[in-house]
């Protein structure tokens, strides 16, 4: 469920009683938790009562994964909160996949934010994207072919992921540098979650990007591209029927330098503009061409 549904207050602020009921565990388990580890909740709403933030929450269920997994309280406690990971175990990809599933089956939407959090933290993002969510959204296609429909299960888990990486991406200080890379999807994209971990690698590697988003009128677009004077535009594209030529015409007559990228661009010689069609290629000639 959404956060601010379950704890009836809005801005991510939960009762202690609501964060007992969503780990599974009892009141007085998670007072012990706040008196021996200090990981009470963080938030004040007037007089002595204090509520639990959405961070908050995200951390005592990573802590919950970590006890199931046999770390101590105490040691999941220091992990889950001092965000070092020291104690954390390797965790199969399998199991990743399998957690994630069901929460995204269940609509779990905290769980489903942190499972992301601590995966992107522990493995980062290319190993999250190819490890762990391409299995799951494959299976998820695989389902709506059978004729299954779980739309509510994508929407959460793609929705959540996105909010992982800009929080993932948030981690990330770059140099100062005046011109960067800018990320950008056809104006009829309407998937990015591609170039979206394509944005989290490159954080992590130092390389500063911008990320446009969905649906950007070509208009706007190129406006940005003109005034941002990127060193590079990566132009995305899922599907042939979402690909827009005359948009990377226009960008390389404005004098930036493009790289086509995604399926939709298979096959078309657009001129000057090489075709990158995987998250390593890509990031190889985005880092080198950023570099020079």
């Amino acid at each position: 469920m959404d956060v601010d549904e379950m704890s009836g207050l809005g801005g991510g602020s939960w009762t202690p009683g609501k964060v007992a009921e969503i780990l599974g565990v009892s009141p007085v388990t998670l007072r012990t938790w706040d008196s021996r580890y200090g990981v009470g909740p963080t938030i004040r709403a007037g007089g002595r009562h204090r509520r639990y933030s959405d961070a908050d929450v995200r951390r005592l269920q990573h802590m919950q994964r970590l006890i199931d997994r046999g770390i101590p309280a105490r040691e999941a406690a220091a992990a889950a909160f001092s965000g070092t990971g020291e104690t954390v175990p390797d965790v199969p990809a399998d199991r990743l996949v399998g957690e994630l599933e069901q929460a995204a089956e269940d609509l779990e939407f905290a769980s489903i934010a942190a499972l992301l959090d601590e995966t992107l933290g522990a493995i980062g993002a290319a190993a999250t994207w190819a490890d762990v969510l391409l299995p799951i959204l494959r299976g998820l296609g695989d389902r709506w072919s059978r004729g299954d429909v779980c739309f509510e299960s994508e929407w959460a888990l793609t929705t959540e992921v996105s909010l992982a990486l800009q929080r993932y991406v948030a981690r990330f200080s770059t140099g100062p540098s005046e011109r960067g890379v800018l990320i950008a999807c056809c104006p009829d994209e309407r998937h990015s979650l591609p170039v979206e971990v394509l944005r989290a690698s490159l954080a992590e590697i130092g390389v500063p990007a911008v990320h446009l988003g969905q649906m950007v009128p070509a208009e706007t677009l190129a406006g940005l591209a003109s005034r941002l004077d990127p060193v590079l535009v990566v132009l995305w594209s899922m599907s042939a029927s979402t690909v827009d030529v005359l948009l990377c015409e226009r960008l390389q007559r404005q004098g930036s330098e493009v790289v086509v990228a995604g399926p939709g661009w298979e096959g078309l010689n657009v001129r000057g503009a090489p075709w990158v069609n995987d998250l390593t290629t890509a990031l190889d000639v985005v880092a080198a061409r950023f570099k020079a």
